[in-house]
């Protein structure tokens, strides 16, 4: 799990952009899709000055463009879309919050895909970034992956509403499937509470109360992650009240408005589950607190049973000459004798009042 450091990529200035994320071996690559209801065009491995040849305004234009190594082509991106740097800057700087932007010709969206990193109990964090202008939806990821295979092979196969609609139903379709990252992400850390759950009712190591603090880390990560999420997608759901961008149909703010129902949801989902990371941890501190009680129960009726046998053998250590029993032949076994049934019969006792 990542977290936000003051670093010197937080110190950049706009116009000298650097790439602040992990992924600095991946080399920059693009994908357009020009698409409606009745044609599609796939284009790759094409220069950003090619753009103007196969984007049309008439139709819907998804450019997606995989790895942020290579300054040069953001640049270019952003000569030919005439982007701000400042959003340019958010789009390289990864360890920025996710933020929603909106000017009257460019609606600009940021927001980190989590994913478990995979046998570990780590969370993977991408960066994506989405702009739409001009009936253009371009979408920056740090690495490629299959987050959006199956938005492309709608595309491809015509199905679903995706090739009826305009790239404002394309932006809600792969939020939707970033958000159902979240969802896999929660599910997995929900798997490994429960077998901690069960581990801390029978275990003290104290492995298992560094698990706990662990999840309880990555589920305040997750938390941190969606609640700005929730509140940039409240502010697209308000968009239609205000006359700033209006690249977004009237009707598509409806499929917004469930995105933002669904970051409630998770919030809601989280807090649960944090709930049972606390139940974990009071396990774990009650299984010690039992252990430690067996313990001291144990060494009290130890200890119990040696008082008595500690005064007898106090008293015939005394210095006195004038001691009747020590002149009895047999007086050492018989005081051997009364000590062990001493003890026999205080294990007895303490038996049947079922103190062990």
């Amino acid at each position: 799990m990542r977290k936000i450091k003051y670093k010197k990529g937080r110190k950049l200035q706009p116009y000298n952009l650097e790439y602040t994320g992990i992924h600095k071996k991946n080399e920059s690559e693009m994908q357009l899709f020009v698409y409606d209801d009745l044609d599609l065009a796939e284009y790759e491995d094409f220069e950003v000055s090619d753009l103007s040849k196969y984007i049309n305004n008439q139709k819907s234009n998804w450019l997606n463009i995989h790895g942020l190594n290579d300054i040069e082509v953001v640049k270019e991106i952003g000569a030919y879309f005439n982007l701000d740097n400042f959003m340019l800057t958010d789009i390289l700087n990864t360890s920025r919050r996710t933020k929603l932007e909106e000017q009257p010709d460019v609606l600009f969206f940021n927001i980190k895909s989590l994913l478990p990193a995979g046998n570990s109990d780590n969370i993977s964090v991408e960066q994506i970034s989405f702009l739409i202008k001009d009936g253009v939806l371009i979408s920056f990821q740090e690495k490629r992956s299959d987050f959006f295979t199956h938005i492309r092979e709608r595309i491809r196969t015509h199905s679903g509403l995706v090739r009826t609609k305009k790239v404002d139903y394309l932006l809600f379709i792969l939020l939707d499937a970033i958000m159902e990252n979240f969802y896999i992400t929660i599910e997995n850390e929900e798997d490994k509470v429960e077998e901690l759950i069960n581990l801390s009712k029978k275990s003290i190591d104290p492995l298992t109360l560094e698990h706990i603090e662990k999840h309880r880390d990555n589920f305040n990560f997750l938390k941190r992650s969606i609640i700005p999420l929730r509140d940039s997608l409240y502010e697209i759901k308000s968009m239609k009240d205000d006359n700033v961008f209006d690249g977004i149909a009237f009707e598509s703010f409806s499929f917004f408005s469930r995105l933002h129902q669904k970051s409630f949801e998770l919030l809601e989902q989280i807090e649960a589950d944090m709930g049972s990371l606390e139940s974990a941890s009071n396990f774990y501190f009650a299984a010690q607190t039992h252990k430690m009680n067996e313990i001291m129960k144990t060494l009290t009726i130890v200890s119990a049973i040696f008082i008595p046998l500690t005064f007898i053998v106090g008293v015939y250590g005394m210095n006195f000459k004038f001691m009747p029993e020590l002149e009895y032949r047999n007086g050492y076994y018989i005081i051997i004798g009364v000590m062990v049934f001493i003890g026999i019969a205080m294990i007895f006792y303490f038996k049947k009042r079922k103190w062990f």
